[in-house]
């Protein structure tokens, strides 16, 4: 395949940046995404010029690095993948990609197509967590949870963090993420002792972060790799509002 990439390059978070043509050929339908700008950062480095800069890491859509909005949406064309689970025999020989990072004042572009996710870190920081002493994997299997509340939690914590939920959004919210974080512990009996400084404290270092609200356009949850449903941001409005409601009556 002969393809053509218009990369969005940026030198630094101050410098205004724009898109810039590349061509590259040969590229074998069996490569990840990730591999064919392997290969076009080989050709640059050989002609002595920068190559591109982007996240990876672990190349099987588990750590949420690869962040990379291809032709207008995140992560690429196919449904439930990451961008390096994107392989090219999903584009056509001859196609023009344009490749751009995430989109959120939030994530602020370091360089070229890397954003600064550390918000992510702090809204975690500041309530995902249990202070309960869950001893070894034993003690913890012998809690016994109803399969139903165990599958839910699971598909909660399925979220790996990539940010493709606010790239996505019209309003840069972070509340699919963080409603996946609130409910895969508020869930579970484990989760309980910190439910509702929990889910007040987590939204308040969203909201400082600088994230946009909802308003359930569903366009978080439509590219989400991991499929992640509205119900956990339904639920993190209930658990915030029970919050609320509690903390105002003491």
């Amino acid at each position: 395949m002969n393809i053509t990439l218009k990369v969005w390059r940026q030198k630094n978070p101050a410098d205004k940046g724009g898109f810039e043509t590349y061509k590259v050929s040969d590229v074998s339908p069996d490569m990840s995404f990730l591999e064919m700008l392997d290969v076009l950062n080989e050709n640059l480095s050989r002609e002595d010029k920068d190559p591109v800069h982007f996240d990876h890491d672990c190349r099987e859509g588990i750590c949420g690095m690869c962040s990379l909005y291809i032709n207008g949406k995140p992560h690429g064309p196919k449904d439930a993948v990451t961008t390096c689970q994107l392989h090219m025999r999903s584009f056509k020989d001859g196609e023009i990609i344009v490749i751009e990072p995430w989109r959120a004042s939030a994530f602020p572009v370091q360089k070229d197509l890397v954003v600064d996710r550390s918000s992510f870190d702090r809204i975690i920081q500041a309530g995902g967590y249990v202070n309960v002493n869950t001893g070894g994997v034993p003690d913890a299997n012998i809690i016994p949870i109803p399969k139903t509340i165990a599958d839910q939690a699971m598909d909660a914590a399925q979220c790996i963090g990539c940010g493709a939920c606010v790239a996505a959004c019209k309003n840069a919210s972070a509340m699919l993420f963080t409603a996946a974080k609130v409910s895969q512990l508020a869930l579970l009996p484990q989760g309980q002792v910190e439910k509702q400084t929990r889910v007040e404290r987590m939204v308040a270092q969203m909201e400082e972060e600088g994230f946009g609200h909802c308003t359930n356009t569903g366009a978080c949850s439509a590219v989400c790799p991991k499929e992640i449903g509205q119900e956990h941001i339904a639920r993190m409005n209930r658990e915030f509002l029970g919050a609320k409601v509690s903390s105002n009556n003491v």
